[in-house]
């Protein structure tokens, strides 16, 4: 969901999860003028210099480069359309021209989802309803996450006939939901929209725990903690998850490979310990 699927503040945990784990990330290794620019372009985007990114993105596309910095430049040129202003179809667009892409992030894919339907939502509000079926399509999208955002954002839709299109996604919300959190936004869409339906709807109630993800860093010497951070699983997963493809490289260049450590805590949930010996520290990893 929107306030799940989006949090902005993923840029900056991809960053500090990264630099963490490697003690402090070595400057983009320049093999080529593409991989520079595209390294500058990113800083951009994560300062939110949208303008000037989008102006660079442009130049940058139209070059072609290889899929693995093309596909994410779509990603990125999308953002800035959105966040710019004034050019929400053109954003949309591009929000489409990435989710087409078979090779693109599962993570950033369920971002761009979610832009097309406020995008969307905020074109019909100003009296397009040509683009109301990008919400309405979305119902059914195989994510449930997308299926959830789309049925709450269509609640709002002043034309009843479409925001009643929500309402069987908002009942299971309801009835298969464990989170709380999204129980209540089901409820107060189902209120919105069709109150009689919440009444012949049971309220499944699950107290769910909340796994966690912590690393600690330890100065060897003073045997000192510098650092301990604590913080959802799902969200350090989907920060990790969604790292580019030269951060991963610059990581695994220093012996870490993102996708084998979640794996292993996944799977044994024990502690992971890193000993790097360049840096003088002790990291510790794990999930509870």
């Amino acid at each position: 969901m929107r306030y799940e699927m989006r949090h902005r503040a993923i840029v900056p945990v991809i960053l500090l999860a990264a630099a963490l784990l490697s003690g402090s990330l070595p400057a983009a290794d320049s093999s080529g003028a593409e991989d520079k620019a595209f390294q500058e372009i990113k800083l951009l985007v994560f300062d939110e210099k949208w303008a000037e990114a989008l102006s660079r993105l442009d130049a940058f596309l139209t070059r072609n480069p290889a899929d693995s910095q093309f596909v994410p430049a779509l990603y990125y040129r999308a953002k800035c359309l959105e966040e710019i202003g004034g050019r929400d179809e053109d954003a949309l667009r591009a929000y489409r021209a990435y989710i087409g892409r078979g090779d693109r992030n599962k993570s950033l894919s369920a971002d761009a989802e979610a832009s097309i339907i406020d995008l969307a939502v905020n074109l019909c509000e100003r009296g397009d309803r040509s683009y109301l079926p990008e919400v309405e399509e979305r119902l059914t999208h195989p994510d449930k996450d997308v299926r959830y955002y789309a049925a709450i954002r269509l609640s709002y839709v002043k034309e009843k006939k479409a925001a009643a299109k929500s309402v069987p996604v908002l009942k299971k919300m309801l009835t298969e939901e464990t989170n709380p959190e999204l129980r209540d936004r089901a409820k107060i869409a189902l209120l919105r929209v069709e109150p009689g339906a919440l009444a012949e709807t049971p309220d499944k109630t699950v107290v769910r725990h909340v796994r966690m993800f912590h690393i600690q860093i330890v100065d060897v010497l003073t045997k000192k903690a510098e650092l301990s951070l604590n913080l959802p699983f799902a969200l350090a997963d989907l920060a990790l998850s969604g790292m580019s493809v030269e951060d991963r490289a610059l990581l695994k260049g220093r012996g870490y490979d993102i996708d084998t450590i979640l794996n292993e805590l996944k799977s044994g949930g024990n502690i992971l310990e890193i000993n790097d010996d360049k840096e003088g520290k002790s990291i510790k990893i794990w999930i509870d």
